[in-house]
């Protein structure tokens, strides 16, 4: 009795999937997006990647790099206003996120790495510092290994050069089921997102539709080729051979890429102070904004 009960949910729930509406989280309010700052795109190849900029046209130049899952305004919307007063920003949606274009096939972080240098080539930046997050931090690290001279200073934000803890074996399988669930139901996932980064505080009350959108904003396959592409990430052996100056920003109860492995990677760079966010978790870009951006704004200042 109980089997059939299960089986009758479950077909319940996969003729709803398929058949039924999506009805979005309800919000109240008025609403709104939490930045407003216009982009253009540049040609890598066949590829139009995106690009916000913000800040004074004269000043110093700062990159960011943005996170799996979220573009660069979801990542950085609450710091860029900050580091705007001192840096002109140039805010990269990665291969197959935000705004830039969505390419089908395998999916390394080394070709996200290319893709930023060429798209900072275009945009005639040289040597400039580099900001990057979770899987910006690792794209930032290829992007430093296979491009040395772009990079001046490099900042790893809740990012690790071997960042799964689990066997690989076990990420994998995780991944696919997760992908395949996402096949059957795309908003399943972005609806736990939307409640726990708004009850957190990530998010304010009056940006929900907009994170909702934000949310849904993806090809479900090419957001765990990027998923996958993270799991084979590893750059422990070379890591340390990094030789510009770097700060390591570690949430210390990051629930994604675990402090230990980030530590980890500190004590393998060169030139390298780190600064631990007491309390934080992965989410600090939002929940720690201020204290974040004033660190990277002294870091890159010297």
């Amino acid at each position: 009795m109980l089997r059939r009960f299960f089986t009758v949910l479950v077909a319940g729930w996969a003729v709803w999937r398929f058949f039924g509406p999506r009805v979005p989280p309800s919000v109240n309010g008025i609403q709104d997006a939490p930045l407003r700052v216009p982009g253009r795109t540049v040609f890598v190849g066949r590829t139009e990647m995106f690009v916000r900029e913000m800040g004074p046209p004269d000043a110093p130049p700062l990159v960011l790099l943005h996170g799996w899952v979220y573009d660069g305004m979801a990542t950085y919307s609450r710091m860029m206003p900050i580091l705007a007063e001192r840096y002109r920003l140039y805010v990269v949606d990665l291969r197959s996120h935000g705004k830039t274009d969505r390419r089908q096939g395998r999916l390394e972080i080394a070709d996200m790495a290319d893709d930023v240098d060429a798209c900072l080539e275009a945009l005639g930046l040289r040597s400039v510092p580099v900001v990057g997050y979770s899987m910006g931090g690792m794209t930032a690290q290829e992007l430093i290994k296979r491009h040395p001279s772009r990079v001046s200073r490099l900042v790893l934000f809740a990012t690790a050069a071997h960042p799964v803890a689990w066997p690989r074996w076990a990420a994998l399988t995780v991944f696919m089921v997760g992908r395949a669930l996402a096949r059957l139901d795309p908003v399943a996932v972005p609806r736990i997102s939307h409640r726990y980064l708004l009850k957190v505080g990530a998010v304010a009350p009056e940006h929900a539709a907009w994170l909702w959108d934000e949310l849904l904003d993806r090809d479900t396959d090419l957001y765990y080729q990027a998923g996958f592409a993270i799991l084979r990430f590893d750059a422990t052996k070379w890591v340390g051979k990094i030789d510009v100056p770097t700060l390591s920003i570690i949430p210390t109860e990051d629930q994604m890429i675990p402090a230990d492995r980030q530590r980890a990677t500190a004590a393998l760079l060169q030139d390298n102070r780190v600064i631990e966010l007491e309390g934080a978790r992965h989410e600090a870009g939002l929940t720690r904004a201020g204290e974040v951006a004033r660190a990277i704004i002294d870091f890159v200042a010297e």
